[in-house]
């Protein structure tokens, strides 16, 4: 479980993505964008990852922030009841796109999930399974695509992977 109350906890940055995910709180001043509070604690104080389209970003720029390996013999981690939940938050007129991935350590990358646009301006939830052959180990990889104007930003917390996991 990682709330990003005080690190990214295991979870590693990308180094060939195109910029990375940011451990913020609400309490930065941001151009009305992000999350009032985070989904943690609820409070402006709480951490979570963000990111959004800046001057050092273009449209379409991508950040990866990757799990830790999950081993392939953890069988019960890829049936029905095993998986990943996470809250994500997507508010704003320029909205990109989170994509989640399973990877395998040969690079495999299957889509989990592909979301574009405005969600709200609330923390939902996803609970999303993790298939595979079980022949290899795999980490789940969240990747964040800027949108095209400055009203933009995704938000991520309370990353879960389930006990079967």
């Amino acid at each position: 479980h990682c709330n990003f109350e005080f690190d990214l906890c295991g979870w590693k940055q990308d180094e060939n993505d195109d910029f990375d995910w940011k451990l913020r709180t609400s309490s930065t001043p941001k151009l009305g964008t992000g999350p009032a509070t985070d989904h943690t604690l609820q409070e402006p104080s709480g951490h979570y990852i963000f990111i959004k389209s800046s001057f050092f970003q273009l449209p379409g720029q991508r950040a990866r922030i990757s799990s830790p390996l999950l081993s392939r013999r953890n069988k019960n981690c890829k049936v029905h009841e095993g998986g990943i939940i996470f809250y994500y938050h997507m508010y704003g007129a320029h909205i990109g796109s989170l994509i989640v991935y399973q990877r395998t350590t040969l690079k495999h990358e299957t889509i989990l999930l592909n979301l574009t646009g405005n969600q709200g301006n609330f923390w939902q939830r996803k609970a999303l399974t993790l298939a595979g052959n079980g022949n290899e180990d795999f980490q789940v990889v969240f990747e964040g695509i800027a949108g095209n104007g400055p009203k933009d930003g995704i938000a991520l917390d309370d990353l879960t992977f389930s006990k079967e996991c």
